[in-house]
């Protein structure tokens, strides 16, 4: 029996779709990871692009535990005097897609296959997206609910 190794003739792609509306976003960032990596498949070859794609929907409506959204997220600008602070909070409110996709990024590889993995994923911050083309099914994440009313 020979192993098998994935390359683009025999690996197969498909789309799923993922609701994060309600849903940690750390938990949809590492399921949305583990699809763009191919993790999910039987086939994984670790040094080969054999991922899915993945389109997060309501990625406006994600929420923070505990007290990330006081937490501040620093960033420098490669200038003189250029390190920039802002609260988790209004980052999310203004730019809440770029937030979820930096979450993705830190998840997978760090090198060329990484970065080519990240081109595979679409976010958007209502519920409507123009891929209904490929077809993509919904991806079910269990994960369980939290309250922030208390």
């Amino acid at each position: 029996m020979k192993t098998f190794m994935a390359n683009q003739e025999n690996i197969e792609r498909k789309w799923y779709v993922i609701d994060a509306a309600d849903m940690p976003l750390g938990r949809v960032a590492s399921q949305a990871a583990t699809v763009l990596r191919g993790k999910n498949k039987p086939q994984f070859t670790p040094h080969f692009d054999a991922g899915d794609y993945v389109i997060i929907l309501n990625c406006d409506k994600v929420i923070l535990t505990g007290n990330k959204k006081e937490e501040v997220y620093r960033h420098h600008t490669m200038k003189s005097s250029g390190l920039r602070e802002v609260k988790m909070s209004k980052l999310l409110l203004e730019k809440s897609d770029e937030v979820m996709m930096r979450a993705v990024k830190g998840m997978l590889p760090k090198n060329s296959l990484g970065r080519a993995m990240l081109k595979k994923l679409r976010v958007y911050k209502g519920a409507e997206h123009e891929h209904q083309a490929q077809q993509p099914a919904e991806l079910k994440l269990v994960v369980k609910t939290y309250n922030n009313n208390k």
